[in-house]
């Protein structure tokens, strides 16, 4: 595990993570990464940047009152593609779930149209007959 203090690039910390990641860790090695806060927007684009480059993001935890800690798990080249494998899966399964909902409700929704439209027309039904 090696530890690396990033807090004095401030917002310019994100190149500096990705070669101290790709030359300073081993593969399976943790690396735990200390940087500012700052607008509180570089911790979801540290995240996003960590899972871009396919690494394991252990945790994302706050410091102290300025400062933010990532602890990142350096993975194989193998281990990359599985985790983009399977991120490709889920994505299919939830694209194959969201059409399926989709298609359901449709289906539920042309079924109560359908009802309603022979209820109005059984009523207009009933009124002719009534004034016959």
């Amino acid at each position: 595990m090696r530890r690396y203090d990033l807090r004095h690039l401030h917002d310019d910390f994100y190149d500096r993570m990705g070669e101290l990641i790709e030359s300073g860790l081993n593969i399976g090695e943790v690396g735990i990464f200390m940087f500012e806060i700052g607008d509180y927007s570089h911790i979801q684009k540290s995240a996003d940047f960590i899972k871009e480059t396919g690494h394991e993001l252990m945790n994302s935890i706050k410091f102290n009152e300025v400062d933010w800690t990532l602890v990142v798990k350096k993975l194989s080249d193998e281990q990359k593609e599985e985790r983009k494998k399977a991120a490709e899966e889920a994505a299919k399964e939830a694209e194959e779930k969201r059409l399926e909902e989709e298609r359901i409700a449709k289906e539920k929704a042309d079924k109560k149209a359908k009802l309603a439209a022979e209820k109005a027309a059984k009523k207009a039904e009933e009124e002719a007959n009534k004034e016959a």
